[in-house]
């Protein structure tokens, strides 16, 4: 049996391919949009992907699967507990196996057992492996999904924050601690191979280490030490995450399927500022991808920040538009890689793009400048300018600037008119990237005496000390 670890850092998605070397054949659990990844290890082993294996209908990610299926003629295997509103759509032009609790399959002589997990969606499986090939015909490990991670476990509130299920939060969470239980029984030295890192939105503690073993999480993760059920809700439910908005649009996307890629139209090639300057005024959405210090020294004027970096999707997902074309600019040599980024979070609205050389045909750039928390108090002290931080609801509830004004950098677009025109203002999150992205979209809206504060609120603590 051979097993490989996939990881996405952008999206903190782990996937995983399985194969059985005697016959040959390979399952990919839980595929990211690009393929290809997969294709090139599966030729370097000279092996064939004859399946695709969903632990449920993620929010975070496009599912890779269809793509495989149509690629490569893979079969999918997918989940059929949960009501009808999770159920997987549009399956008749592809070959598929809808699976229950306590259903088995196997890929030569490598064997997968479905658990129904419940409780971060109705319809999780998490899938016991097998190498049958071995004399003692016992599992070795498990693939949770967003069930079990290592020192977490998945969010139940996603349907009702994200996808809009009224209702649905407290029934998940407690289906959730059931679902522990029933884990905890399992061997302790089975491995957990989870479908997400530290950084993933769909839990709210998770561990930077990949796998674990069900032994050393009964030891450490809190979720399966605590045995009284209310508390084990109150914890779970507690400092949740803000979802991204985008999660909604992902969990329609999977449940029906996303277009394939090859689908998809050709971007085009921006290479003169003229053209993207009409595109700006026709108040098309352009991302500009590079780093936020560089973006500080020059940018044209209604451009968004969103740096290429390990935070593009998650932040791309709050802050592209659903509707209408996307644009970016990327550096020479790393639109392919934001295109990969995006696609991977359906901004399937993209259009064109543009490398970071047109900047310099601008007539006009934008600045801002980075402030210290010492020239920030002056300023709020001497011309009352106005701090605005965009950090969660969880850091702002746990310590704050006074005086500050809370938006979450999220919903930033959405509620810049709370922001006061006649006042210099300050951006500020934890460290100053957050605020970074801030700025940006601050000036885009028309606000341009913006500053970014330097160090975030770590640095304004630190001076404080």
């Amino acid at each position: 049996m051979l097993l490989k670890y996939f990881y996405d850092d952008k999206l903190a998605q782990a996937s995983y391919l399985v194969a059985c070397q005697g016959t040959g054949e390979a399952v990919i659990i839980d595929p990211m949009r690009d393929i290809d990844p997969y294709l090139q290890e599966a030729k370097k082993e000279g092996l064939k992907i004859v399946g695709s294996i969903e632990t449920h209908i993620h929010a975070d990610f496009v599912s890779g699967s269809r793509e495989l299926a149509a690629r490569t003629g893979a079969k999918l295997f997918l989940s059929d507990e949960g009501d009808q509103d999770w159920k997987y759509e549009n399956l008749d032009s592809v070959e598929h196996q809808l699976l229950k609790n306590g259903e088995s399959f196997k890929i030569g002589k490598v064997s997968f057992h479905t658990l129904h997990t419940p409780g971060h969606t109705p319809e999780s499986l998490s899938f016991l492996l097998t190498d049958e090939a071995t004399e003692i015909k016992k599992p070795m490990g498990i693939f949770t999904g967003d069930f079990v991670f290592v020192g977490d476990v998945g969010r139940p509130d996603l349907l009702e924050k994200a996808a809009g299920v009224t209702g649905s939060t407290e029934k998940a969470a407690k289906d959730m601690y059931d679902s522990i239980q029933a884990f905890k029984e399992l061997p302790d030295y089975l491995q957990i191979w989870p479908g997400h890192g530290a950084g993933s939105a769909c839990g709210k503690s998770l561990g930077a280490v990949p796998t674990s073993t069900v032994g050393y999480e009964k030891q450490v993760n809190w979720a399966l030490k605590e045995t009284d059920k209310n508390s084990f809700i109150h914890q779970l439910l507690e400092n949740q995450p803000e979802p991204p908005t985008y999660f909604a649009r992902m969990k329609r996307v999977n449940k029906a399927g996303a277009p394939l890629i090859k689908d998809l139209p050709e971007l085009s090639s921006i290479s003169s500022f003229e053209e993207l300057g009409k595109l700006l005024e026709e108040e098309k959405q352009v991302i500009d991808t590079r780093d936020s210090a560089i973006f500080a020294e020059g940018h044209i004027p209604g451009t968004i920040n969103i740096p290429l970096n390990k935070t593009l999707s998650n932040w791309a997902g709050w802050l592209v538009k659903d509707q209408g074309e996307v644009y970016f600019i990327a550096e020479e040599g790393r639109a392919d890689e934001a295109i990969t980024a995006l696609y991977s979070i359906g901004v399937d609205n993209l259009a064109g793009y543009a490398q970071d050389s047109i900047v310099n045909q601008a007539d006009h750039l934008e600045t801002y400048k980075q402030i210290s928390p010492d020239e920030a108090e002056k300023l709020m002290n001497e011309q009352n300018a106005q701090v605005v931080d965009v950090r969660s609801q969880s850091e702002w509830e746990s310590g704050h600037i006074e005086g500050a004004q809370h938006i979450m950098l999220g919903e930033l677009p959405d509620r810049v008119d709370e922001v006061p025109k006649d006042k210099t203002i300050i951006s500020q999150c934890g460290s100053g990237m957050r605020s970074a992205i801030g700025v940006s979209i601050l000036q885009a809206s028309g606000i341009t005496n913006v500053l970014n504060l330097e160090g975030g609120y770590s640095g304004w603590m630190r001076r404080k000390k």
